[in-house]
């Protein structure tokens, strides 16, 4: 019998160690029912806000997931088996599935969609074509409104979006700063992507660094939320803008975090901050992905992949995106 290897969610996670509530089980190959289709995987994204489905929030943009059930994530591979009209066997395919060989899916439900399968490297679907590249796109252009001339600030600048954020605000025109954890990622941020400065959060003090900057910063990307914020915050341009995508810094535990102390910035600046997530812009998943490949073909975007074998070694790249130790997208190769 043909078995099919899963992550499980068994309990809530706390603070910055998940490998207590997963576990790897098998089963054997899940049955299809009408509608549904299977897709044996090729890479799995690993995804720093899928922490947050762990928690008890209610509240999210994504219910908690139930303990018990497979661990929820973003798949890419070939569809094995359709009982769907709309997928055949042999497509290439993303979608939300399971961190599982092979994910059944309901394709409605997951988001799924047929991929370009022409491309040099199928891993550009979770990279530049991707749900990262959608994100910088849309924060850095329709949310943050950057235009040419504007100082932009990106933090977690070389992980799988901050670093896609950092080109288009280049292509855009703008002055690009990151944050970065270490002198290896500032380095390769100011040599590799050509960004105007990279601010080491480890050693560096960012409010000083930041203050340094001339003009102030017109627009933040911030994929962490915390303590970050609040040494931005008093350093933002008069009517500054503030896409916020992500809160890495308060994703352990329950998920939740203290407000920002320099609150009163965002009066004092007249500041407009905006969250945004994927679903927001899902219907405009085409669009965005044209632009972007004509980018990649050009060579003005890229984006380096951090690579792990193995399903069973899903929770040692998962941990990376919580402890710094990757630049670019994180992926499991399966």
């Amino acid at each position: 019998m043909t078995m099919n290897r899963y992550w499980r969610l068994n309990s809530r996670p706390e603070g910055s160690d998940v490998s207590g509530a997963l576990s790897l089980e098998s089963e054997p190959m899940p049955e299809l029912a009408e509608g549904e289709v299977l897709v044996r995987a090729a890479y799995l994204s690993m995804d720093a806000g899928t922490r947050m489905w762990m928690t008890e929030r209610e509240d999210g943009y994504q219910p908690p997931l139930a303990l018990g059930t497979k661990m929820v994530g973003l798949v890419l591979g070939h569809v094995a088996a359709s009982r769907h009209a709309g997928f055949a066997e042999g497509d290439l395919v993303r979608g939300f599935g399971q961190w599982a060989e092979n994910s059944v899916m309901q394709p409605e439900l997951a988001g799924l969609m047929t991929v370009d399968d022409s491309i040099d490297d199928i891993r550009q679907h979770f990279g530049v074509l991707g749900f990262n590249g959608w994100t910088a796109l849309w924060g850095i252009r329709e949310t943050a409104g950057v235009k040419a001339g504007d100082n932009v600030l990106v933090s977690a600048a070389a992980g799988s979006t901050g670093v896609l954020a950092c080109q288009v605000a280049k292509i855009l025109g703008a002055n690009v700063y990151g944050l970065a954890g270490g002198p290896e990622k500032c380095r390769w941020l100011e040599e590799e992507l050509g960004i105007t400065r990279a601010i080491d959060y480890k050693k560096e003090d960012i409010a000083a660094a930041l203050a340094k900057v001339e003009g102030g910063i017109n627009a933040y990307f911030d994929n962490v939320g915390g303590p970050i914020l609040d040494a931005v915050l008093p350093n933002m341009a008069l009517y500054g803008r503030i896409a916020l995508c992500g809160l890495l810094a308060q994703y352990e535990g329950d998920g939740r975090g203290r407000g920002p102390e320099q609150f009163d910035q965002i009066l004092m600046k007249r500041l407009r901050i905006e969250g945004f997530f994927s679903p927001d812009f899902a219907d405009q998943g085409e669009r965005l992905t044209a632009e972007l490949k004509q980018w990649l073909d050009q060579g003005l975007i890229d984006t380096p992949f951090d690579v792990t074998d193995g399903m069973e070694n899903v929770l040692t790249a998962y941990e990376k995106l919580f402890t710094g130790g990757n630049i670019g997208k994180v992926l499991v190769k399966i």
